[in-house]
C-alpha cells in the first residue's frame, strides 16, 4: 500500500511533509534514530453466556507514539491526538527523555516492501453485528447438543481492524491495515453431583468473516470444547514423579514457546539474562530440533505484513538441529548486538514501546510416525492441549498445566488425567527430545502473548514430540 493511499494520509491528510518535520523535531537534540507509530484500532467484542448475549461493545483507539533513541537510553512519549501541534509536543517530550548527546542526519523516508499476507476486502469489523453475533449463538446450542451432561456454554467472538504507519529516521515508511478475529468457546460438564469439568477450544486468524461459516466454524469448536469436558468427567489423578512426556501436535507448542521462545528474545540476550544468552552456535537442543518463528505465513494470527517498527517480518531459524543460530531481533537490540534485523519489533498499540517478540513460532516436522511415538512408550503421560503456565526466563523453568492428558501404558493411549503439571525447564527438556514426528500441526488461531504488560497476538506449533526425561506434578 503506497503512502499516498494509506488510512492516515486519507483521512487524517497526514503528507509527507508532515512526517518529515515531526521527525525533525523528535531528532532536534540529538539521537541514534527517532521513529513515528501512527496507530488507528476499532475493535468489537461480543460474549454469551446462559444462552443470552450477555456482552457487545465496540470502540475505536487512535494515537502516534513517537521514539528518540540515543545508545540504550530512549524517550518515549504519546498523544492521542493528531493536531500537529500535539505530535510536535509528543515528539518534543521523547527527545527530552532521550537526552542524546549523539547526532544522526535523517534520512529521505522510502515505502517499505511490505508482505501481502491479508489482503482481506471486507474485514470480520467491518460486517453486520447481527452475522457476528450468530456465531456465538450457534456454538452455544451445538454444545448443548453435544451431551446433557454439558449444563453451561460461554461463547465470545472478538475482531479489530488495525491501520498502522511508522515512519523512521532511517528512512523506512511502512503502512499496513491489518484484520484481525478469534472465537472461543468453554463448556462445563457435570456428572450426577460430581466437580464440574472444563473444555476449551477456539480459532481464528487475519481473515474475512466468512471462514468461520466454512472452515473454522462455531459449531466445530462448540463440539471440541464439549468433548474436552465430558473427557474430563472420566479422568484419573495424575501420577507424580519423572516420566517419559509426549506432547501432541499444534497448540502444545505453547510450551516451546514459553519455556524455549522468550528466551530466544534478543532484548534478554544483550542483557545477558537469558539461559542461552550468550550461546549462538552452541548446542542447546536434542538434533532432532529445528525451531523457527515465521511472520510471513498467510492469515495466521502472529502474521504481519510489517513488524510495529515497519519492517517485512521474517521467518527466523532459531534453533537449528539443536544448535543455537540466532536471536529475535527489533532495530534497537540489532544494533546493540551488531546483528541484523529479523522483523520482530512489536508493541501492544501507540502508548507502549516495541521490544523483540515472537510471531508465529514452532518446531519443524522430524521423521517419525506418530503413533510409532506413542508405541515406544511403556508408561508415560500424553498431553493433548495446556493451559497456563509460568516461565522463569533467566534460566529457563517452567510450571505448566495440561488441560487434557492421558497415560501412555505398554505403548497406548488409555485414561485420560486430571490435573497434570509439567515441572522443568525448557533447555534441559529440549536436550532430551528423543523423537519427533511428521505431523507438525499449528494452532487454530487463539495465542495472545504477554510480556512486560503488553499483549499481541502470537502462533505456535509443534508436531508430535518425545521428551525423555520431565517431572509431572500430579496427585498421587
Amino acid at each position: 500500500m503506497g503512502f499516498e493511499n494509506s488510512f492516515f494520509a486519507r483521512r487524517y491528510g497526514i503528507t509527507g511533509r508532515d512526517l518529515d518535520q515531526y521527525l525533525s523535531e523528535a531528532l532536534a537534540r540529538g539521537a541514534d534514530y527517532a521513529d513515528l507509530y501512527f496507530e488507528y484500532v476499532a475493535t468489537s467484542h461480543i460474549s454469551l453466556d446462559e444462552s443470552i448475549i450477555k456482552g457487545a461493545t465496540e470502540g475505536v483507539s487512535l494515537g502516534v507514539g513517537v521514539r528518540v533513541v540515543s545508545g540504550e537510553r530512549t524517550g518515549y512519549a504519546y498523544t492521542d491526538d493528531l493536531v500537529p501541534d500535539k505530535i510536535r509536543e509528543a515528539a518534543r517530550v521523547a527527545a527530552c527523555i532521550a537526552d542524546a548527546p549523539a547526532k544522526v542526519e535523517k534520512v529521505g523516508l522510502q515505502p517499505v516492501a511490505a508482505h501481502k499476507l491479508y489482503e482481506v476486502a471486507l474485514a470480520p469489523t467491518e460486517t453486520s453485528f447481527k452475522e457476528r453475533a450468530a456465531l456465538v449463538e450457534r456454538a452455544d446450542k451445538a454444545a448443548r447438543a453435544y451431551d446433557p451432561r454439558i449444563f453451561q456454554v460461554q461463547a465470545t467472538y472478538a475482531d479489530s481492524l488495525r491501520h498502522v504507519m511508522v515512519a523512521s529516521s532511517d528512512g523506512a515508511l511502512g503502512v499496513d491495515r491489518q484484520p484481525l478475529a478469534r472465537l472461543s468457546v468453554a463448556a462445563l460438564a457435570r456428572a450426577d453431583s460430581g466437580t464440574p469439568q472444563r473444555g476449551y477450544a477456539g480459532g481464528g486468524g487475519r481473515m474475512p468473516l466468512d471462514i468461520f461459516l466454512t472452515d473454522k466454524t462455531p459449531e466445530r469448536y462448540a463440539r471440541e470444547a464439549a468433548r474436552q469436558a465430558i473427557v474430563q468427567l472420566d479422568a484419573v489423578e495424575a501420577p507424580a514423579g519423572e516420566t517419559t512426556v509426549v506432547l501432541g501436535p499444534g497448540w502444545p507448542g505453547i510450551l516451546l514457546h514459553e519455556a524455549v521462545g522468550h528466551g530466544l528474545e534478543a532484548d534478554f540476550n544483550r542483557k545477558g539474562v537469558s539461559a542461552f544468552s550468550g550461546r549462538i552456535g552452541e548446542q542447546v537442543a536434542s538434533p532432532l530440533c529445528t525451531v523457527v518463528d515465521d511472520g510471513t505465513i498467510p492469515s495466521r494470527r502472529g502474521s504481519l505484513n510489517v513488524d510495529d517498527e515497519g519492517a517485512p517480518t521474517t521467518r527466523t531459524v532459531l534453533i537449528e538441529k539443536g544448535v543455537l543460530r540466532g536471536y529475535l531481533q527489533d532495530k534497537l537490540s540489532s544494533r546493540i548486538m551488531g546483528a541484523k534485523p529479523t522483523g520482530n519489533g512489536r508493541r501492544e498499540g501507540y502508548q507502549h514501546i516495541p521490544m523483540p517478540r515472537m510471531t508465529n513460532t514452532f518446531m519443524l516436522a522430524g521423521e517419525s510416525d506418530p503413533e510409532e511415538v506413542i508405541r515406544s512408550v511403556a508408561r508415560g503421560i500424553y498431553c493433548a492441549t495446556f493451559g497456563g503456565g509460568q516461565v522463569d526466563i533467566t534460566n529457563g523453568s517452567f510450571v505448566f498445566s495440561a488441560s487434557e492428558s492421558y497415560l501412555i501404558e505398554d505403548g497406548h493411549i488409555t485414561r485420560p488425567v486430571r490435573d497434570a503439571t509439567l515441572i522443568g525447564n525448557g533447555p534441559e527438556a529440549m536436550r532430551h527430545v528423543s523423537m519427533v514426528a511428521s505431523d507438525l500441526a499449528l494452532d487454530e488461531g487463539i495465542g495472545t502473548c504477554g510480556k512486560e504488560g503488553q499483549s499481541v497476538p502470537v502462533g505456535v506449533g509443534l508436531p508430535t514430540v518425545r521428551i525423555d526425561r520431565m517431572t509431572v506434578g500430579g496427585t498421587k
